[in-house]
């Protein structure tokens, strides 16, 4: 299949599966037709259908320690009719799934991915992360794995590290804080397996933006989006002036939050938001300060 248009060379093409044809955006140039959908041909209108009519399997699961690709004995106890088996098979069925649990798991690496992949769904499904951060903090951690990179580590720490390390690269607002209570780990542990994970994989770890926990931070406090959004105008020029650097972002935003409820009439107290962002009132004090003055914001009554 062609990668770009043949008259003007431009890379931008559209695949039209209805029409069967590739067609140039730039110049209208049909470069090919008749070409083969991937896509499946049946419908399903519901699990079930959907589950009667592929047929393929599952995807790959990286947070599974066998990647979903082994066989599994189930413990219905019953005939492939649905009948429930005898005493006899039943004992029998009983030791083959138990040695084919011993088997399954063989090696050092795979014992270790198994309580370590369990503790990240664990961890993940408390700090409600989506399935593609689950998924992306498994990968890594195979890699530390690997790498040899986890040995004489607790595995709650490397756990915790890579899942906050993976909440910082797509930009998923969870603070070290929270990780470490989730995880049962201490922060200072966890804090110093990152910044060792992040040395020695060469991971460009981007500045946490302090905008991305404007959305959670009012979400939770019930605001609107109006205030989310002027939040956003308060932060977006406290950036452009510099006045965030060296400032944790979870106490800007808060600030930002704070002033934005009090100017849209959507006042909360200071206490209200230090809690949610899990830092002092007394750091939100000083940031609204700082915003205000060099900000020029005329906060009534705040």
């Amino acid at each position: 299949m062609a990668d770009k248009c043949s008259d003007c060379g431009s890379v931008s093409l559209s695949h039209d599966y209805t029409r069967a044809e590739v067609v140039c955006n730039q110049c209208g140039l049909v470069i090919d037709e008749q070409i083969v959908d991937p896509g499946q041909e049946w419908r399903a209108f519901d699990s079930d259908q959907s589950a009667k009519r592929a047929r393929t399997g599952a995807p790959i699961k990286l947070t599974r320690a066998n990647k979903g690709l082994s066989t599994e004995i189930d413990a219905f106890n019953k005939d492939i009719r649905g009948v429930p088996i005898s005493a006899q098979q039943k004992s029998q069925m009983y030791k083959l799934r138990r040695w084919h649990k011993r088997t399954s798991i063989s090696s050092s690496m795979e014992r270790n991915l198994s309580i370590a992949l369990a503790e990240l769904e664990r961890t993940s499904s408390m700090l409600s992360l989506p399935s593609n951060i689950r998924e992306s903090s498994a990968l890594l951690y195979r890699k530390a794995v690997e790498k040899g990179l986890i040995r004489g580590r607790l595995i709650e720490h490397v756990v915790a590290a890579v899942l906050y390390t993976t909440c910082r690269q797509y930009n998923v607002p969870r603070t070290l804080d929270e990780i470490a209570e989730v995880s049962g780990a201490n922060k200072k542990d966890i804090g110093r397996t990152y910044r060792f994970l992040k040395r020695d994989l060469g991971i460009s770890m981007p500045l946490t933006d302090p905008i991305h926990y404007i959305p959670r931070f009012a979400s939770e406090l019930g605001l609107s989006g109006q205030v989310q959004e002027k939040a956003t105008t308060i932060l977006d020029k406290a950036i452009k002036q510099g006045l965030i650097s060296g400032r944790g972002p979870t106490g800007v935003a808060a600030a930002a939050v704070y002033i934005a409820g009090v100017l849209m009439g959507e006042r909360k107290t200071q206490k209200e938001v230090a809690d949610i962002a899990g830092v002092t009132e007394v750091t939100i004090r000083n940031r609204y300060r700082e915003l205000k003055d060099r900000l020029g914001l005329d906060i009534p009554n705040a």
